[in-house]
């Protein structure tokens, strides 16, 4: 149903692209088009980095759909709704994401997507979906900050994804 290349895109472009950043402050810590290095020791691609080489797109693209997508059986849902929970993950792991959508979905969050999560997926339209996700977003990220007013420096790029998302 859904397609990985579509998605990965779009949550490419929402990471910057391909660009090697280190923002300060960042749990993430360098970060290569949105991989994080702190949280993907890893990955291939450091290599490639560390020699002050670009690691190749197939590497990057590879990562993220075995990583994120496939684990999240988001071939199996609506181009919409697995772009939000794919994108979702990128930013805050895939159990989040999961646990997320499981909520909004109304099956118990256990941060893995099944047969019992993919059914309720299915019942739910995306129109519906979408705006409860985001909400669902928005709160988890106002915790966030509410927890480590140092964190509150992403809050407004972490909102404006959340709701570029639903256009």
């Amino acid at each position: 149903m859904a397609d990985f290349e579509s998605a990965f895109q779009r949550t490419l472009k929402a990471e910057g692209g391909f660009r090697l950043t280190n923002i300060n402050g960042d749990r993430g810590g360098q970060t290569y088009a949105g991989i994080a290095r702190n949280m993907h020791r890893r990955w291939p691609g450091w290599a490639w980095i560390d020699r002050d080489e670009t690691p190749p797109t197939d590497l990057v693209r590879d990562f993220y759909r075995s990583e994120f997508w496939t684990p999240l059986q988001c071939s199996r849902m609506t181009q919409e709704t697995a772009e939000d929970i794919y994108d979702f993950a990128v930013n805050a792991g895939p159990r989040v994401s999961a646990k997320l959508a499981q909520a909004v979905a109304g099956v118990v969050p256990d941060g893995v997507i099944g047969p019992k999560t993919i059914e309720a997926l299915e019942r739910i339209d995306p129109a519906t979906f979408r705006p409860l996700f985001a909400l669902a977003k928005i709160a988890r990220y106002r915790d966030i900050v509410t927890r480590d007013r140092t964190q509150g420096r992403f809050l407004l790029g972490w909102i404006n994804r959340t709701l570029g998302a639903l256009q």
